[in-house]
């Protein structure tokens, strides 16, 4: 067993290995005072003594170490939910104002559409409603429906050439009448009895005319441009 002065002496070094000093200056005169008690102590036990108080200070360090590394988890963990919250807001910003520009470009849109469908309901004219005058884009309007898209700038371009779109152009020289400048302008009666004052009936027969002649108005307009007439 260990004596009287051993046990004081470990006590005194395991209360020094515990971390109860109080100052630089009583740490260094302790620890020679535990230096002269521990020549008390069997070296057995005075190794063992050692080691735990080794141990744990070994055991405070890993403690404080796992704290700050857990505080320093926190931190980065906070950091980034904050940056998290922060992408989501810009991304549902920026989604709220690519919704909002898709809107208005669709109303911009259908702005347009009804814009464009009065316009045409402006210049179109009703076939069978003979008007006693026509504006060129109601003309234009006839020849579209009439002679269809395919065929139409080219029928565009003779007209054009012909007549400038003047439904009631007439060369006093030849007798040539109306938009594609029938000679006589009297061959368009076969196609209507109005054919003096009505585009469509114009527009009709000069259709099947190129269609006739040169298998399309394209085919017309491809003579026209090498002979300037057809």
């Amino acid at each position: 067993m260990a004596s009287a002065t051993a046990v004081t002496t470990v006590g005194a070094v395991v209360g020094v290995a515990a971390g109860n000093q109080q100052d630089s200056a009583g740490d260094v005169e302790a620890t020679a005072a535990d230096s002269n008690l521990l020549a008390d102590v069997p070296a057995g036990e005075q190794a063992h003594i050692q080691n735990a108080s080794l141990t744990q200070q070994a055991d405070d360090l890993a403690a404080k170490g796992a704290d700050a590394a857990k505080k320093s988890a926190e931190e980065a963990a906070r950091k980034q939910a904050a940056e998290d919250a922060a992408a989501k807001k810009a991304e549902k910003i920026a989604a709220k104002k690519e919704a909002a520009a898709k809107k208005a470009a669709k109303e911009a849109s259908e702005r347009e559409k009804e814009k464009s469908s009065a316009s045409r309901g402006n210049d179109r004219a009703d076939f069978g409603d003979v008007k006693g005058s026509y504006t060129v884009g109601q003309v234009q309007s006839m020849a579209r429906e009439i002679v269809g898209s395919g065929q139409f700038q080219c029928f565009s371009n003779i007209v054009n050439n012909e007549s400038s779109w003047n439904y009631r152009a007439s060369n006093p020289s030849s007798g040539a009448y109306g938009l594609v400048q029938a000679l006589p302008g009297s061959k368009m009666a076969s196609a209507g009895a109005d054919w003096q004052t009505n585009p469509a009936t114009q527009i009709k027969w000069g259709l099947n005319y190129m269609n006739d002649r040169y298998g399309s108005p394209c085919g017309a307009w491809s003579f026209w441009q090498a002979n300037h007439w057809y």
